[in-house]
Order: C-alpha cells, then structure tokens, then sequence
C-alpha cells in the first residue's frame, strides 16, 4: 500500500512557482520515490549511476541538451558543476518546474546551489516517515514502543524487513557512499564509534569536548563530524533559547536523532519490549517529538524556529517553538503513558514569568493515549503530535 507524503503538497506547489525544486534529506528517506511518484511525466536521471555521471563530465552542454526540461536529477550533488549549467539553462526561460534536484548529502548541495541557483529553486526538505503519515495509510506500529524501536524509514515498511537487518546495512552504507566516498573522510571505525557515542546522547545537552575525548579524537574533528552527521540528516542541534532578561541561560545545543529506529539501534537496542522501561525510553520518546515537530514544518515548506529553555539552575523547557525571536508556543515531554498535573510546574512558572505565554500557548506531549484539556494547557498523546505542531507551526 502506497503511504502517501504529507510535503507532496508542499511539493507540487514550489514547482509551480520556481524553475528548480531541491529536495534534500537523510539517505533512504524517501526522496526518489516521491518525486517519480509526483512527477511520473518527468525524465528520471541518477547521477548515482557511475556512466551517467561520466557522460555529464564529458561533455556537460550536450548533456543538458539532451535532458533539456521536466528533469528529476537524483543525488545531484556527486556532480556539482551541474548547478552552474543549470543556472544558464533557467535563466534562458522563465518556465517554472523544469528540474527536480535531489541529494542525501545537504552540505554539498546546499553549497552548489548557493553559488550557482540562488533564488532560482526553492528548498525542501523530506525526512523519514513520520508517525502521522504511516497513521494515515494505516500502516502504524502497534504500539509505542514499536514506533520507537522501528522508527520511519520508508523501506522497513514498503519491503517488510526487520529493524535488526535494516539499520546494520544503512549504516554500513551510510559509512561507504556518504562518509567516506562523498565527503572523505578515512577513519571509518572511528566515525562509527563517534555515531554511537551521539546516538548514546541524543535529547542530552551537547558537550563537545567530552564526546571527542570518550571517541579518542580531536576537538575539532568531532566538530567536523558533527556537521556532517547534521548535513547528512542524521542528527538535530536544537538551539536553546536566547533571552534578554539578564536570565543565566545555558548556550549549548541539545542533540537529537532524526530518526529514533536508527538511534536504538545503535544504542544497541535489539527489542521494542526493551523500551516499555529503562534509560532509552525517556531520551528516544523525546527524540520521537522533536523529530515530528520538525517534519511537521518541512511538509510545510518552513523551516521550523525550534528552541528549548533552560537556566543554571536546571529548570527546563523542552521545546519552544518560535517566531523570530518571539516565543509562541512553549511545550513539556515526557514519556509517561499516565498524565501527572505536576508535569505543568515548570513549564507554567517559566511560561508566566519569563515567556509571557498563556495557558493556551502551553502544552505537555505524554506517552499516553488520551487528550486532555486542562486549565493549565493541552495534555497532546504520543499519536497527536503531528497535528498539535501543525497548529504550534502556523
């Protein structure tokens, strides 16, 4: 059964208005399927087959006049001269919808398209299937925790196949085409143990120096790593809050999976039964919202303006969403499937004090089935949180 994309929309309406439509995110997310599946009229060329990507280099003009117009260039950024080619192409026409480009390594394209397409396409981003879509095509797991040990990578679902086989051969390809082919880096063990140790850290707050020295690396190679892992769509840094009240904030980002399927599995999760209780449930459950919260957005086309709060003394917020600087939405998690009232107390005192939110810009995001409307705030279940954020969002 086809499960339908939520950013389609999103999709079909950029192609209308710009000549060029990026589509960028984590290897396997979907991207090639969406885009045959939305523009079946459309010529279909891999830059990921060796030939076809001689032929480019060979002889790019010739290669253009041939794949002239209604184009989905796949893993556009293995040739990236191609954009500057494009950019002559576009600019001779004001058609809009000529080319699709797509690509699973966002720092290499989004560098190409910065020098050569800029405000000639528009940016998108797709991630893995979200709980909400597999909801829709009735095609969700049976519980939480199967959601978190699965986690939404399309071909898990489209071929059947278990999540103890599926992550080892992602990962592993992950390593040879992205890592280590596209953007070279050679200490492969080592960049897998670096994964680990971030998978061990999602939902904490990030602290560099301790995650290079427990990876026996330098401080800015675990930089590095870091950015490719976020260009590559396997991690998200949420910022934390600024404040102008003179309030001690903390200034380091916290780190998330994107996708919580991947993360177990490289804790070393080997059973969703090991996630009704233990350490994981609570950092991968969190993990789950944030990452919904983002794909939300995406499908919007926006980018999302994602914050958490907290000061020095410990008190935090998860997860604030934001307009500009503005605070407009203030939200608590917590992976207990039983609602607690005190689940508000910070959350209330920092909305009212430092956040200026009202009772109806707050909410707590619990692992239980039932939505409440409290004097406090919405109480959203684990399976609502998509449409809670389209709301936050817009």
């Amino acid at each position: 059964m086809l499960i339908h994309r939520n950013v389609r929309d999103a999709l079909l309406a950029a192609a209308k208005d710009y000549p060029v439509v990026s589509i960028t995110g984590p290897r396997q997310s979907g991207k090639t399927t969406l885009t045959r599946e939305t523009f079946p009229d459309y010529e279909y060329v891999s830059l990921e087959n060796p030939d076809v990507l001689q032929t480019f280099r060979d002889d790019p003009n010739t290669f253009l006049h041939v794949h002239g117009s209604h184009v989905i260039f796949d893993e556009a950024q293995r040739a990236p001269q191609l954009f500057s080619y494009l950019q002559q192409v576009v600019d001779s026409s004001r058609e809009t919808g000529r080319f699709v480009i797509t690509g699973s390594q966002n720092f290499l394209l989004m560098d190409a398209i910065g020098q050569s397409l800029a405000g000639r396409v528009e940016l998108l981003t797709l991630l893995p299937l979200s709980y909400n879509e597999l909801s829709r095509s009735h095609r969700e797991p049976s519980s939480l925790e199967e959601w978190l040990f699965q986690g939404g990578y399309p071909r898990m679902y489209d071929a059947s196949i278990l999540p103890n086989r599926y992550f080892p051969n992602y990962i592993q390809t992950y390593l040879e085409r992205d890592v280590r082919n596209e953007l070279g880096v050679r200490r492969l063990h080592d960049f897998q143990l670096f994964l680990q140790l971030c998978a061990l850290r999602t939902s904490q707050q990030l602290n560099i120096s301790n995650l290079a020295s427990s990876a026996g690396i330098a401080f800015n190679t675990a930089k590095e790593w870091l950015s490719i892992l976020e260009a590559s769509g396997i991690i998200y840094l949420l910022e934390p809050y600024f404040s102008n009240r003179g309030k001690s904030l903390v200034k380091s980002p916290k780190l998330y999976f994107v996708d919580t399927g991947l993360a177990a599995s490289l804790m070393g999760i080997r059973d969703a039964s090991e996630l009704s209780l233990g350490e994981f449930r609570g950092p991968l459950f969190e993990t789950y919202v944030i990452s919904e919260v983002l794909k939300a957005g995406y499908e919007q086309g926006q980018r999302p303006q994602l914050s958490y709060w907290r000061d020095t003394h410990k008190n935090e917020v998860d997860l604030i969403v934001r307009r500009g600087l503005k605070p407009v939405q203030a939200i608590e998690i917590k992976s207990s499937a039983t609602y607690n009232t005190r689940y508000f107390d910070i959350l209330n005192k920092v909305s009212q004090d430092d956040l200026d939110l009202s009772p109806k810009a707050r909410a707590v995001v619990y692992g239980g089935t039932s939505p409440l409307h409290t004097q406090w705030g919405d109480v959203v279940p684990f399976s609502d949180v998509h449409d809670a954020a389209v709301g936050w969002l817009s």
